[in-house]
């Protein structure tokens, strides 16, 4: 498949859409403790939603793993696993800072990390700052910095400005800066191991790759069955964490609808979130299938991918955090912060892939 950045600049926005949207159906849930919903919603994301598009669009996905390196497959299990880390942690930075500044600080850190590491490590971090190409990229990682702390900026006048009100009564509940700041800092930088896991996994999309030519299939899937292994590393550290707090809590009854000392939980009560998990889920892994697909765009530098995928799924927490009114009651300098830190985002995109598009047409 020859490259076309531009095209995967928009599979990475759409990446970045699920992204920013995931958590938003969990506002439906009711009468359910956390551990419940987010281990039946990692059950959807990380388990399900893997192995069913793999197995739809990839013939032979099963054979390609048990075929690929031992190796290959435990680093990718592993950095999944480090990553689930990561996420157990991102919700608590949203809960501290809003949507908005949430996503912005943690996917910051996981941008500068998840973007520059795995060629690092490669060795290929220099060839890419000798040529144009990756010069070009490398100053759209810096200016998706850049962004990173225009909005910090933004999110730290925005405390200053927000009443002790309606941080505890409105839309931002729980609002602390200092505690968000420390917890995002740690869930982006843990975040960042999905890219690892990816980059260990290439073995798997080479095998992958064959059997999609085999079959005359498109290449665009190449990565899902990598996807699999990698998200049953998060998925295991994420079911041993709520494990745990099932028993902790005796919460493990509102499954079936009993509640310690409480009522029977409504059959519609419970319908509801279990719809709620399940959407919450597949827009998790579908921010992933779209990387995917991205990826597979942006030709020999595609390490790339990782900035893209993190300034699309910033922007459009951004854009939920103006939805959500997260920013009501704040000055017009702080807006103009934060919008300004928005524009650089779409900027830096547009930057990233044209070093792509550089690289890929001489």
């Amino acid at each position: 498949m020859n490259p076309n950045p531009f095209v995967g600049v928009l599979y990475h926005w759409t990446g970045g859409l699920s992204a920013a949207s995931c958590y938003l159906p969990f506002r439906a849930i009711r009468q359910w403790s956390w551990e419940i919903y987010w281990l039946l919603q990692g059950v959807f994301s990380w388990i399900v939603a893997p192995v069913f598009f793999a197995a739809l669009l990839v013939p032979g996905w099963a054979g390609t793993l048990h075929g690929a390196p031992g190796q290959s497959l435990f680093y990718a299990w592993f950095w999944g696993a480090m990553w689930g880390i990561g996420g157990l942690t991102f919700g608590l930075g949203v809960r501290y800072l809003g949507v908005a500044l949430g996503y912005t600080i943690a996917l910051g850190f996981s941008t500068a990390f998840g973007t520059l590491m795995p060629p690092l490590f490669a060795g290929q971090l220099g060839t890419v700052a000798r040529e144009r190409s990756g010069q070009v990229i490398l100053l759209g990682v810096a200016t998706c910095l850049a962004a990173i702390v225009v909005s910090g900026m933004a999110g730290w006048r925005k405390e200053a400005e927000l009443d002790a009100g309606r941080i505890k009564n409105g839309e931002v509940k729980e609002f602390s800066y200092k505690k968000g700041l420390l917890v995002a800092t740690f869930a982006g930088v843990m975040s960042a191991c999905f890219a690892y896991g990816l980059a260990a996994a290439k073995p798997v999309d080479e095998l992958a790759k064959i059997q999609l030519s085999m079959h005359g299939k498109s290449d665009l899937w190449q990565h899902l069955p990598a996807l699999v292994v990698v998200l049953w590393g998060g998925f295991t550290t994420n079911f041993l964490w709520c494990g745990w707090l099932l028993v902790k809590n005796r919460s493990a009854g509102q499954f079936v609808g009993r509640v310690a000392d409480g009522p029977q939980i409504a059959g519609r009560v419970m319908v509801l979130n279990v719809a709620a998990s399940a959407a919450a889920g597949l827009l998790w892994y579908l921010q992933f299938f779209f990387y995917s697909m991205g990826q597979t765009k942006m030709g020999r530098y595609d390490f790339s991918s990782w900035t893209l995928h993190m300034a699309g799924t910033i922007l459009f927490a951004t854009l939920w955090g103006v939805v959500l009114h997260e920013w009501k009651g704040t000055g017009r300098g702080t807006r103009w912060l934060g919008a300004s830190g928005f524009l650089l985002l779409v900027l830096s995109t547009v930057i990233v892939g044209y070093g792509n598009y550089l690289k890929a047409h001489g």
